[in-house]
């Protein structure tokens, strides 16, 4: 009906499609952006600033059946072995299990934004390449403070 698969996304089946379809619709000319779209879903950051500084977090209350279908599916990532899965792993290790899944919940609404407004196709990349890359940027990071406290890193290649 919406002319494309949103079920190839990790996480997404039937239902959640069926649930998500139902509560927004398939046109997504309603929202300027995706970024309105995750905030229409509460699945935004609820900063308070002032001066250009955060002055406290909270989170957005919703009764939006999409938001809580979003939410579940992104929990489900948790044992996937795709490339959301590996993400959504390191954002559970280094942020917590609450503000993971709602940083999910949000891409997931995000990739859903995309494929209804634009037709674009979801193809999963695997979670060795985000392994990779996420090792890459590690090694850059690194590099780049050894550099600032006059030091040097030499790359050791791995015995066999």
């Amino acid at each position: 009906m919406t002319g494309v698969d949103l079920t190839q996304i990790d996480g997404i089946d039937v239902m959640t499609v069926m649930t998500v379809v139902s509560e927004v619709g398939w046109d997504m000319s309603k929202w300027k952006t995706e970024n309105h779209f995750v905030s229409w879903l509460k699945l935004c950051p609820d900063n308070k600033i002032s001066g250009g500084k955060v002055m406290g977090k909270g989170h957005m209350p919703t009764n939006n059946r999409a938001t809580t279908v979003l939410r579940m599916a992104a929990t489900t990532l948790r044992e996937s072995d795709s490339y959301l899965g590996a993400q959504f792993r390191r954002f559970r290790t280094r942020l917590g299990p609450p503000v993971a899944t709602k940083a999910m919940a949000a891409k997931l609404a995000r990739l859903v934004y995309r494929m209804l407004r634009y037709g674009m196709k979801y193809v999963d990349q695997g979670a060795e390449l985000y392994e990779t890359q996420h090792r890459k940027q590690q090694v850059i990071h690194l590099k780049r403070k050894a550099a600032q406290l006059g030091l040097q890193i030499i790359e050791v290649a791995a015995a066999a």
